[in-house]
């Protein structure tokens, strides 16, 4: 008898053989079958082959149950519906699993670490073959939550500003001012180079010292407030704890960066991220209390999916794992999210064929790393070390791609043509902006920290000016596929720039973009010489 069931039957549509085999199954006690059923009947609707493991006692087993059905048919994905629980307990929840821990050992983790991996590696490689998530659930209602959220995501946002709009939180490095400075130029790097212009980048950082720190006081709350404005993808980049990120260190004063108690400040209803946290034990499922990917992925106005570690994390391995994400959302266009995280975690161990990001991480490694002999088993560890807490068939949104056409350069005070084509009828957005690292206004990092209210006050309005790339922007209408406009570049202009397009259709956005180089006109010297002569 086959040790799964087949759901069709009990949802009234016509039962497959199991001989058939399943792309998905689902781990999932009995006692959260019922409030499974949503989730079940939707995804069985768009025409996935569902099977469900509902003897959760034993984690040999369960991946034995995974690994006939991966034989039996094309199984591209486990889904785990539970808290972690101790294997052969007896508890509601899927048990978790330990391995052993080789490289964050020395850099103070526990000896082992938890993970869901061991349920995606069907060769023992330690490489997942399969997308894996979990719905971190302690009771039905939780289940509830998260289903409900989940599809909501896909059947109820409308199209908007949010699918272009990315925010990266970032803390105190803390490694060393040789890593920290890597690490800071690598961001740079990473949010210039591996994110298409055409996507909004906000930048917050956990530093008094920079511009992108708002007043440190409320840095809490614009994080909080980032998380309900939502947008496609919110990113955390530093120290993290069980229940708690880094803090804002001020001279003889510090600020949370985020807590489990803010959850309860999320009523996000309209736009969901995706959370990632590239930091050390914000995933840790197993611990006695919820950590933070828990307690998020169970707030109905939270992240709608979680990607986060569960024990100590490395700076390199994060930042190769972030690149080869990126990698798979924007250029390889993953459909849903298990398959983007497979394929980044499976990139991510292999040394050919990379991108120069990628390339520049591997030599900074070797300089400056500890274990520099250990560079692949720590990459390693991070596929194991990080976890999904969300559902492996959450489906990606995707911009219609807008074609451009500009000058190559342009002078400032003058007007360019700007030419496009959109298969998306509807209002368009043209906008020119500076690149990334740069802002419209003139700001200078801080040298010196002032505690007086009204000076702390002044730090979010610099922190808004930092992110304020827009130098010119215009609307109009496109209903033939095409657009034509003029755009004006302000006088104060310059440097490497974009122009930029995102269109508002009826059930999609389209987003494009083209580089464009400001240059002041060059005078010569003689005529410099005849404009000051009498």
């Amino acid at each position: 008898m086959t040790p799964y069931l087949v759901l069709a039957l009990l949802l009234a549509a016509p039962q497959p053989e199991a001989s058939d085999g399943f792309d998905t199954l689902v781990v999932c006690p009995q006692a959260y079958v019922a409030a499974m059923q949503p989730w079940l009947q939707y995804r069985m609707q768009q025409g996935h082959k569902i099977g469900i493991v509902t003897d959760t006692t034993s984690k040999a087993k369960i991946r034995s149950t995974i690994r006939q059905a991966a034989k039996d048919g094309p199984l591209k994905q486990v889904l785990l519906v539970g808290d972690a629980i101790a294997d052969q307990s007896g508890d509601v929840g899927v048990p978790v699993h330990y391995q052993k821990g080789i490289v964050n050992v020395h850099f103070g983790s526990e000896p082992e670490l938890p993970t869901d991996n061991y349920y995606a590696d069907l060769n023992d490689d330690q490489i997942p073959d399969l997308a894996v998530g979990r719905f971190s659930a302690q009771s039905e209602e939780d289940v509830k939550t998260i289903v409900a959220k989940t599809l909501a995501y896909e059947t109820s946002l409308k199209p908007g500003r949010w699918q272009r709009r990315l925010h990266f939180v970032a803390g105190l490095g803390g490694f060393g001012s040789v890593v920290d400075t890597m690490m800071e130029t690598m961001t740079k790097k990473f949010l210039t180079d591996e994110i298409p212009p055409h996507f909004e980048a906000i930048v917050a950082q956990g530093s008094w010292q920079s511009i992108y720190c708002p007043d440190p006081r409320e840095f809490r709350d614009e994080v909080v407030r980032q998380l309900n404005d939502g947008g496609l993808f919110w990113v955390y980049m530093g120290h993290g704890h069980v229940e708690t990120l880094d803090y804002i260190r001020v001279p003889n004063d510090a600020y949370p960066i985020l807590t489990t108690k803010d959850a309860a400040a999320l009523h996000n209803e309209t736009s969901n991220p995706i959370a990632i946290f590239l930091s050390c034990y914000t995933g840790a499922f197993d611990a006695n209390r919820d950590c933070i990917a828990e307690r998020l992925q169970r707030t109905a106005g939270g992240p709608v999916a979680v990607f986060a570690g569960s024990r100590v994390t490395m700076p390199y391995a994060m930042g190769v794992m972030g690149t080869e994400m990126m990698q798979q959302y924007f250029r390889e266009k993953q459909p849903n999210l298990g398959q983007l995280i497979l394929h980044a975690k499976q990139q991510m161990i292999r040394d050919e064929n990379k991108s120069g990001n990628r390339k520049t991480l591997d030599m900074l490694a070797r300089l400056v790393s500890p274990k520099p002999d250990l560079l692949r088993e720590e990459r390693l560890e991070h596929v194991a070390l990080f976890n999904l807490f969300g559902d492996p068939l959450l489906q990606l949104p995707q911009a219609s791609p807008v074609e451009i056409s500009v000058p190559e350069s342009a002078q400032p005070g003058t007007k360019i043509e700007v030419a496009g084509k959109t298969s998306l009828p509807g209002k368009v957005h043209l906008e020119l902006v500076c690149r990334r690292d740069g802002c419209v206004a003139e700001l200078a990092k801080r040298i010196q920290y002032d505690p007086a209210h009204d000076e702390l006050s002044t730090y979010t309005s610099t922190y808004q000016a930092a992110n304020d790339r827009l130098w010119k922007s215009l609307e109009l209408n496109s209903t033939d596929g095409g657009f034509r406009a003029e755009l004006e570049i302000p006088p104060t202009c310059h440097g490497p720039c974009h122009v930029r397009a995102w269109v508002e259709g009826a059930s999609q956005v389209g987003l494009g973009s083209h580089d464009i180089e400001i240059q002041p006109l060059k005078v010569s010297a003689e005529d410099q010489g005849d404009s000051e002569r009498p």
